[in-house]
């Protein structure tokens, strides 16, 4: 089948940003003067739950004497999670965070392709705009269609609602479509909607089970700067591009993805 699609995640995907998070969340710990600070391998365990606030809830649970001090918790989440964001859109603005290896060679050829691409994150529209106008220096609405976010989703991955969502707005079948993921939540996200995946790790995500994953990189690559393949999939390519994801898409011996995992909200194995 003829390749149609790429569905894109934001975070360590498009940009490197996971460390950019983990600042911004210590920066509205203090700010709020909480307790709290997230080391990288505090943070290295949370990005198995999807979304800040999730992870602002579990932190709550371990916390007692906070979450019963508190007279509206849900209230105290959400400006939580403003202030980090902010904080965040700071370190964008800024110019600290920049598009990882072989992402705008890949958009740009594949818009000259004619190949629809989309956006589906576990982040909130604010975050990706902001980091997509800075990165692509236009609006990222002329570039994805549809941008389904967190403000749109309540289930985050691994549900694959998100993704499920991305194809409804493209008008396209899973079979035509392929997800670039940095994530075991988000590559069992995208193969339970029936998408293939092709994941590119970075410090944080390195060790994750990828599972059922096409391939398996540290980046998309540039023709002067290779990637290295991290799992058993042989590929005679050196980056990422096109005829790459069409051999992909139309090899059903390409990867496993139709593999069914025992229950999307079961915890991911490490």
């Amino acid at each position: 089948m003829k390749l149609k699609g790429i569905i894109f995640d934001v975070d360590g995907t498009i940009a490197d940003t996971e460390e950019y998070h983990r600042l911004a969340f210590n920066l509205a710990f203090e700010e709020f003067k909480l307790d709290w600070y997230w080391t990288p391998k505090d943070y290295h365990e949370l990005l198995y739950i999807s979304g800040g606030k999730e992870r602002f809830r579990y932190c709550l649970t371990q916390d007692i004497a906070l979450k019963a001090s508190l007279k509206d918790e849900e209230q105290f989440i959400l400006d939580l999670h403003k202030c980090k964001s902010e904080h965040y859109r700071n370190f964008i603005h800024n110019g600290a965070i920049q598009a990882r290896p072989g992402i705008k060679r890949l958009i740009a050829e594949a818009l000259n392709h004619g190949i629809q691409l989309a956006i589906a994150t576990s982040s909130s529209t604010a975050n990706f705009l902001t980091l997509a106008e800075q990165i692509f220096e236009q609006n990222p609405k002329e570039i994805f269609k549809p941008i389904v976010t967190s403000d749109q989703i309540v289930n985050k991955k691994p549900s694959p609602m998100v993704y499920k969502c991305a194809l409804a707005g493209m008008g396209l079948v899973a079979e035509e479509c392929i997800a670039i993921e940095d994530t075991a939540a988000g590559n069992r996200a995208a193969i339970n909607a029936g998408l293939n995946t092709i994941i590119t790790t970075h410090t944080y995500t390195i060790d994750n089970n990828f599972d059922g994953a096409a391939i398996v990189v540290n980046h998309l690559g540039e023709q002067d700067q290779p990637f290295e393949i991290l799992n058993d999939n042989k590929c005679d390519k050196s980056f990422i591009d096109i005829e790459l994801l069409q051999s992909i898409t139309t090899d059903k011996q390409a990867s496993n993805h139709h593999k069914a995992y025992e229950s999307e909200d079961a915890i991911i194995a490490k």
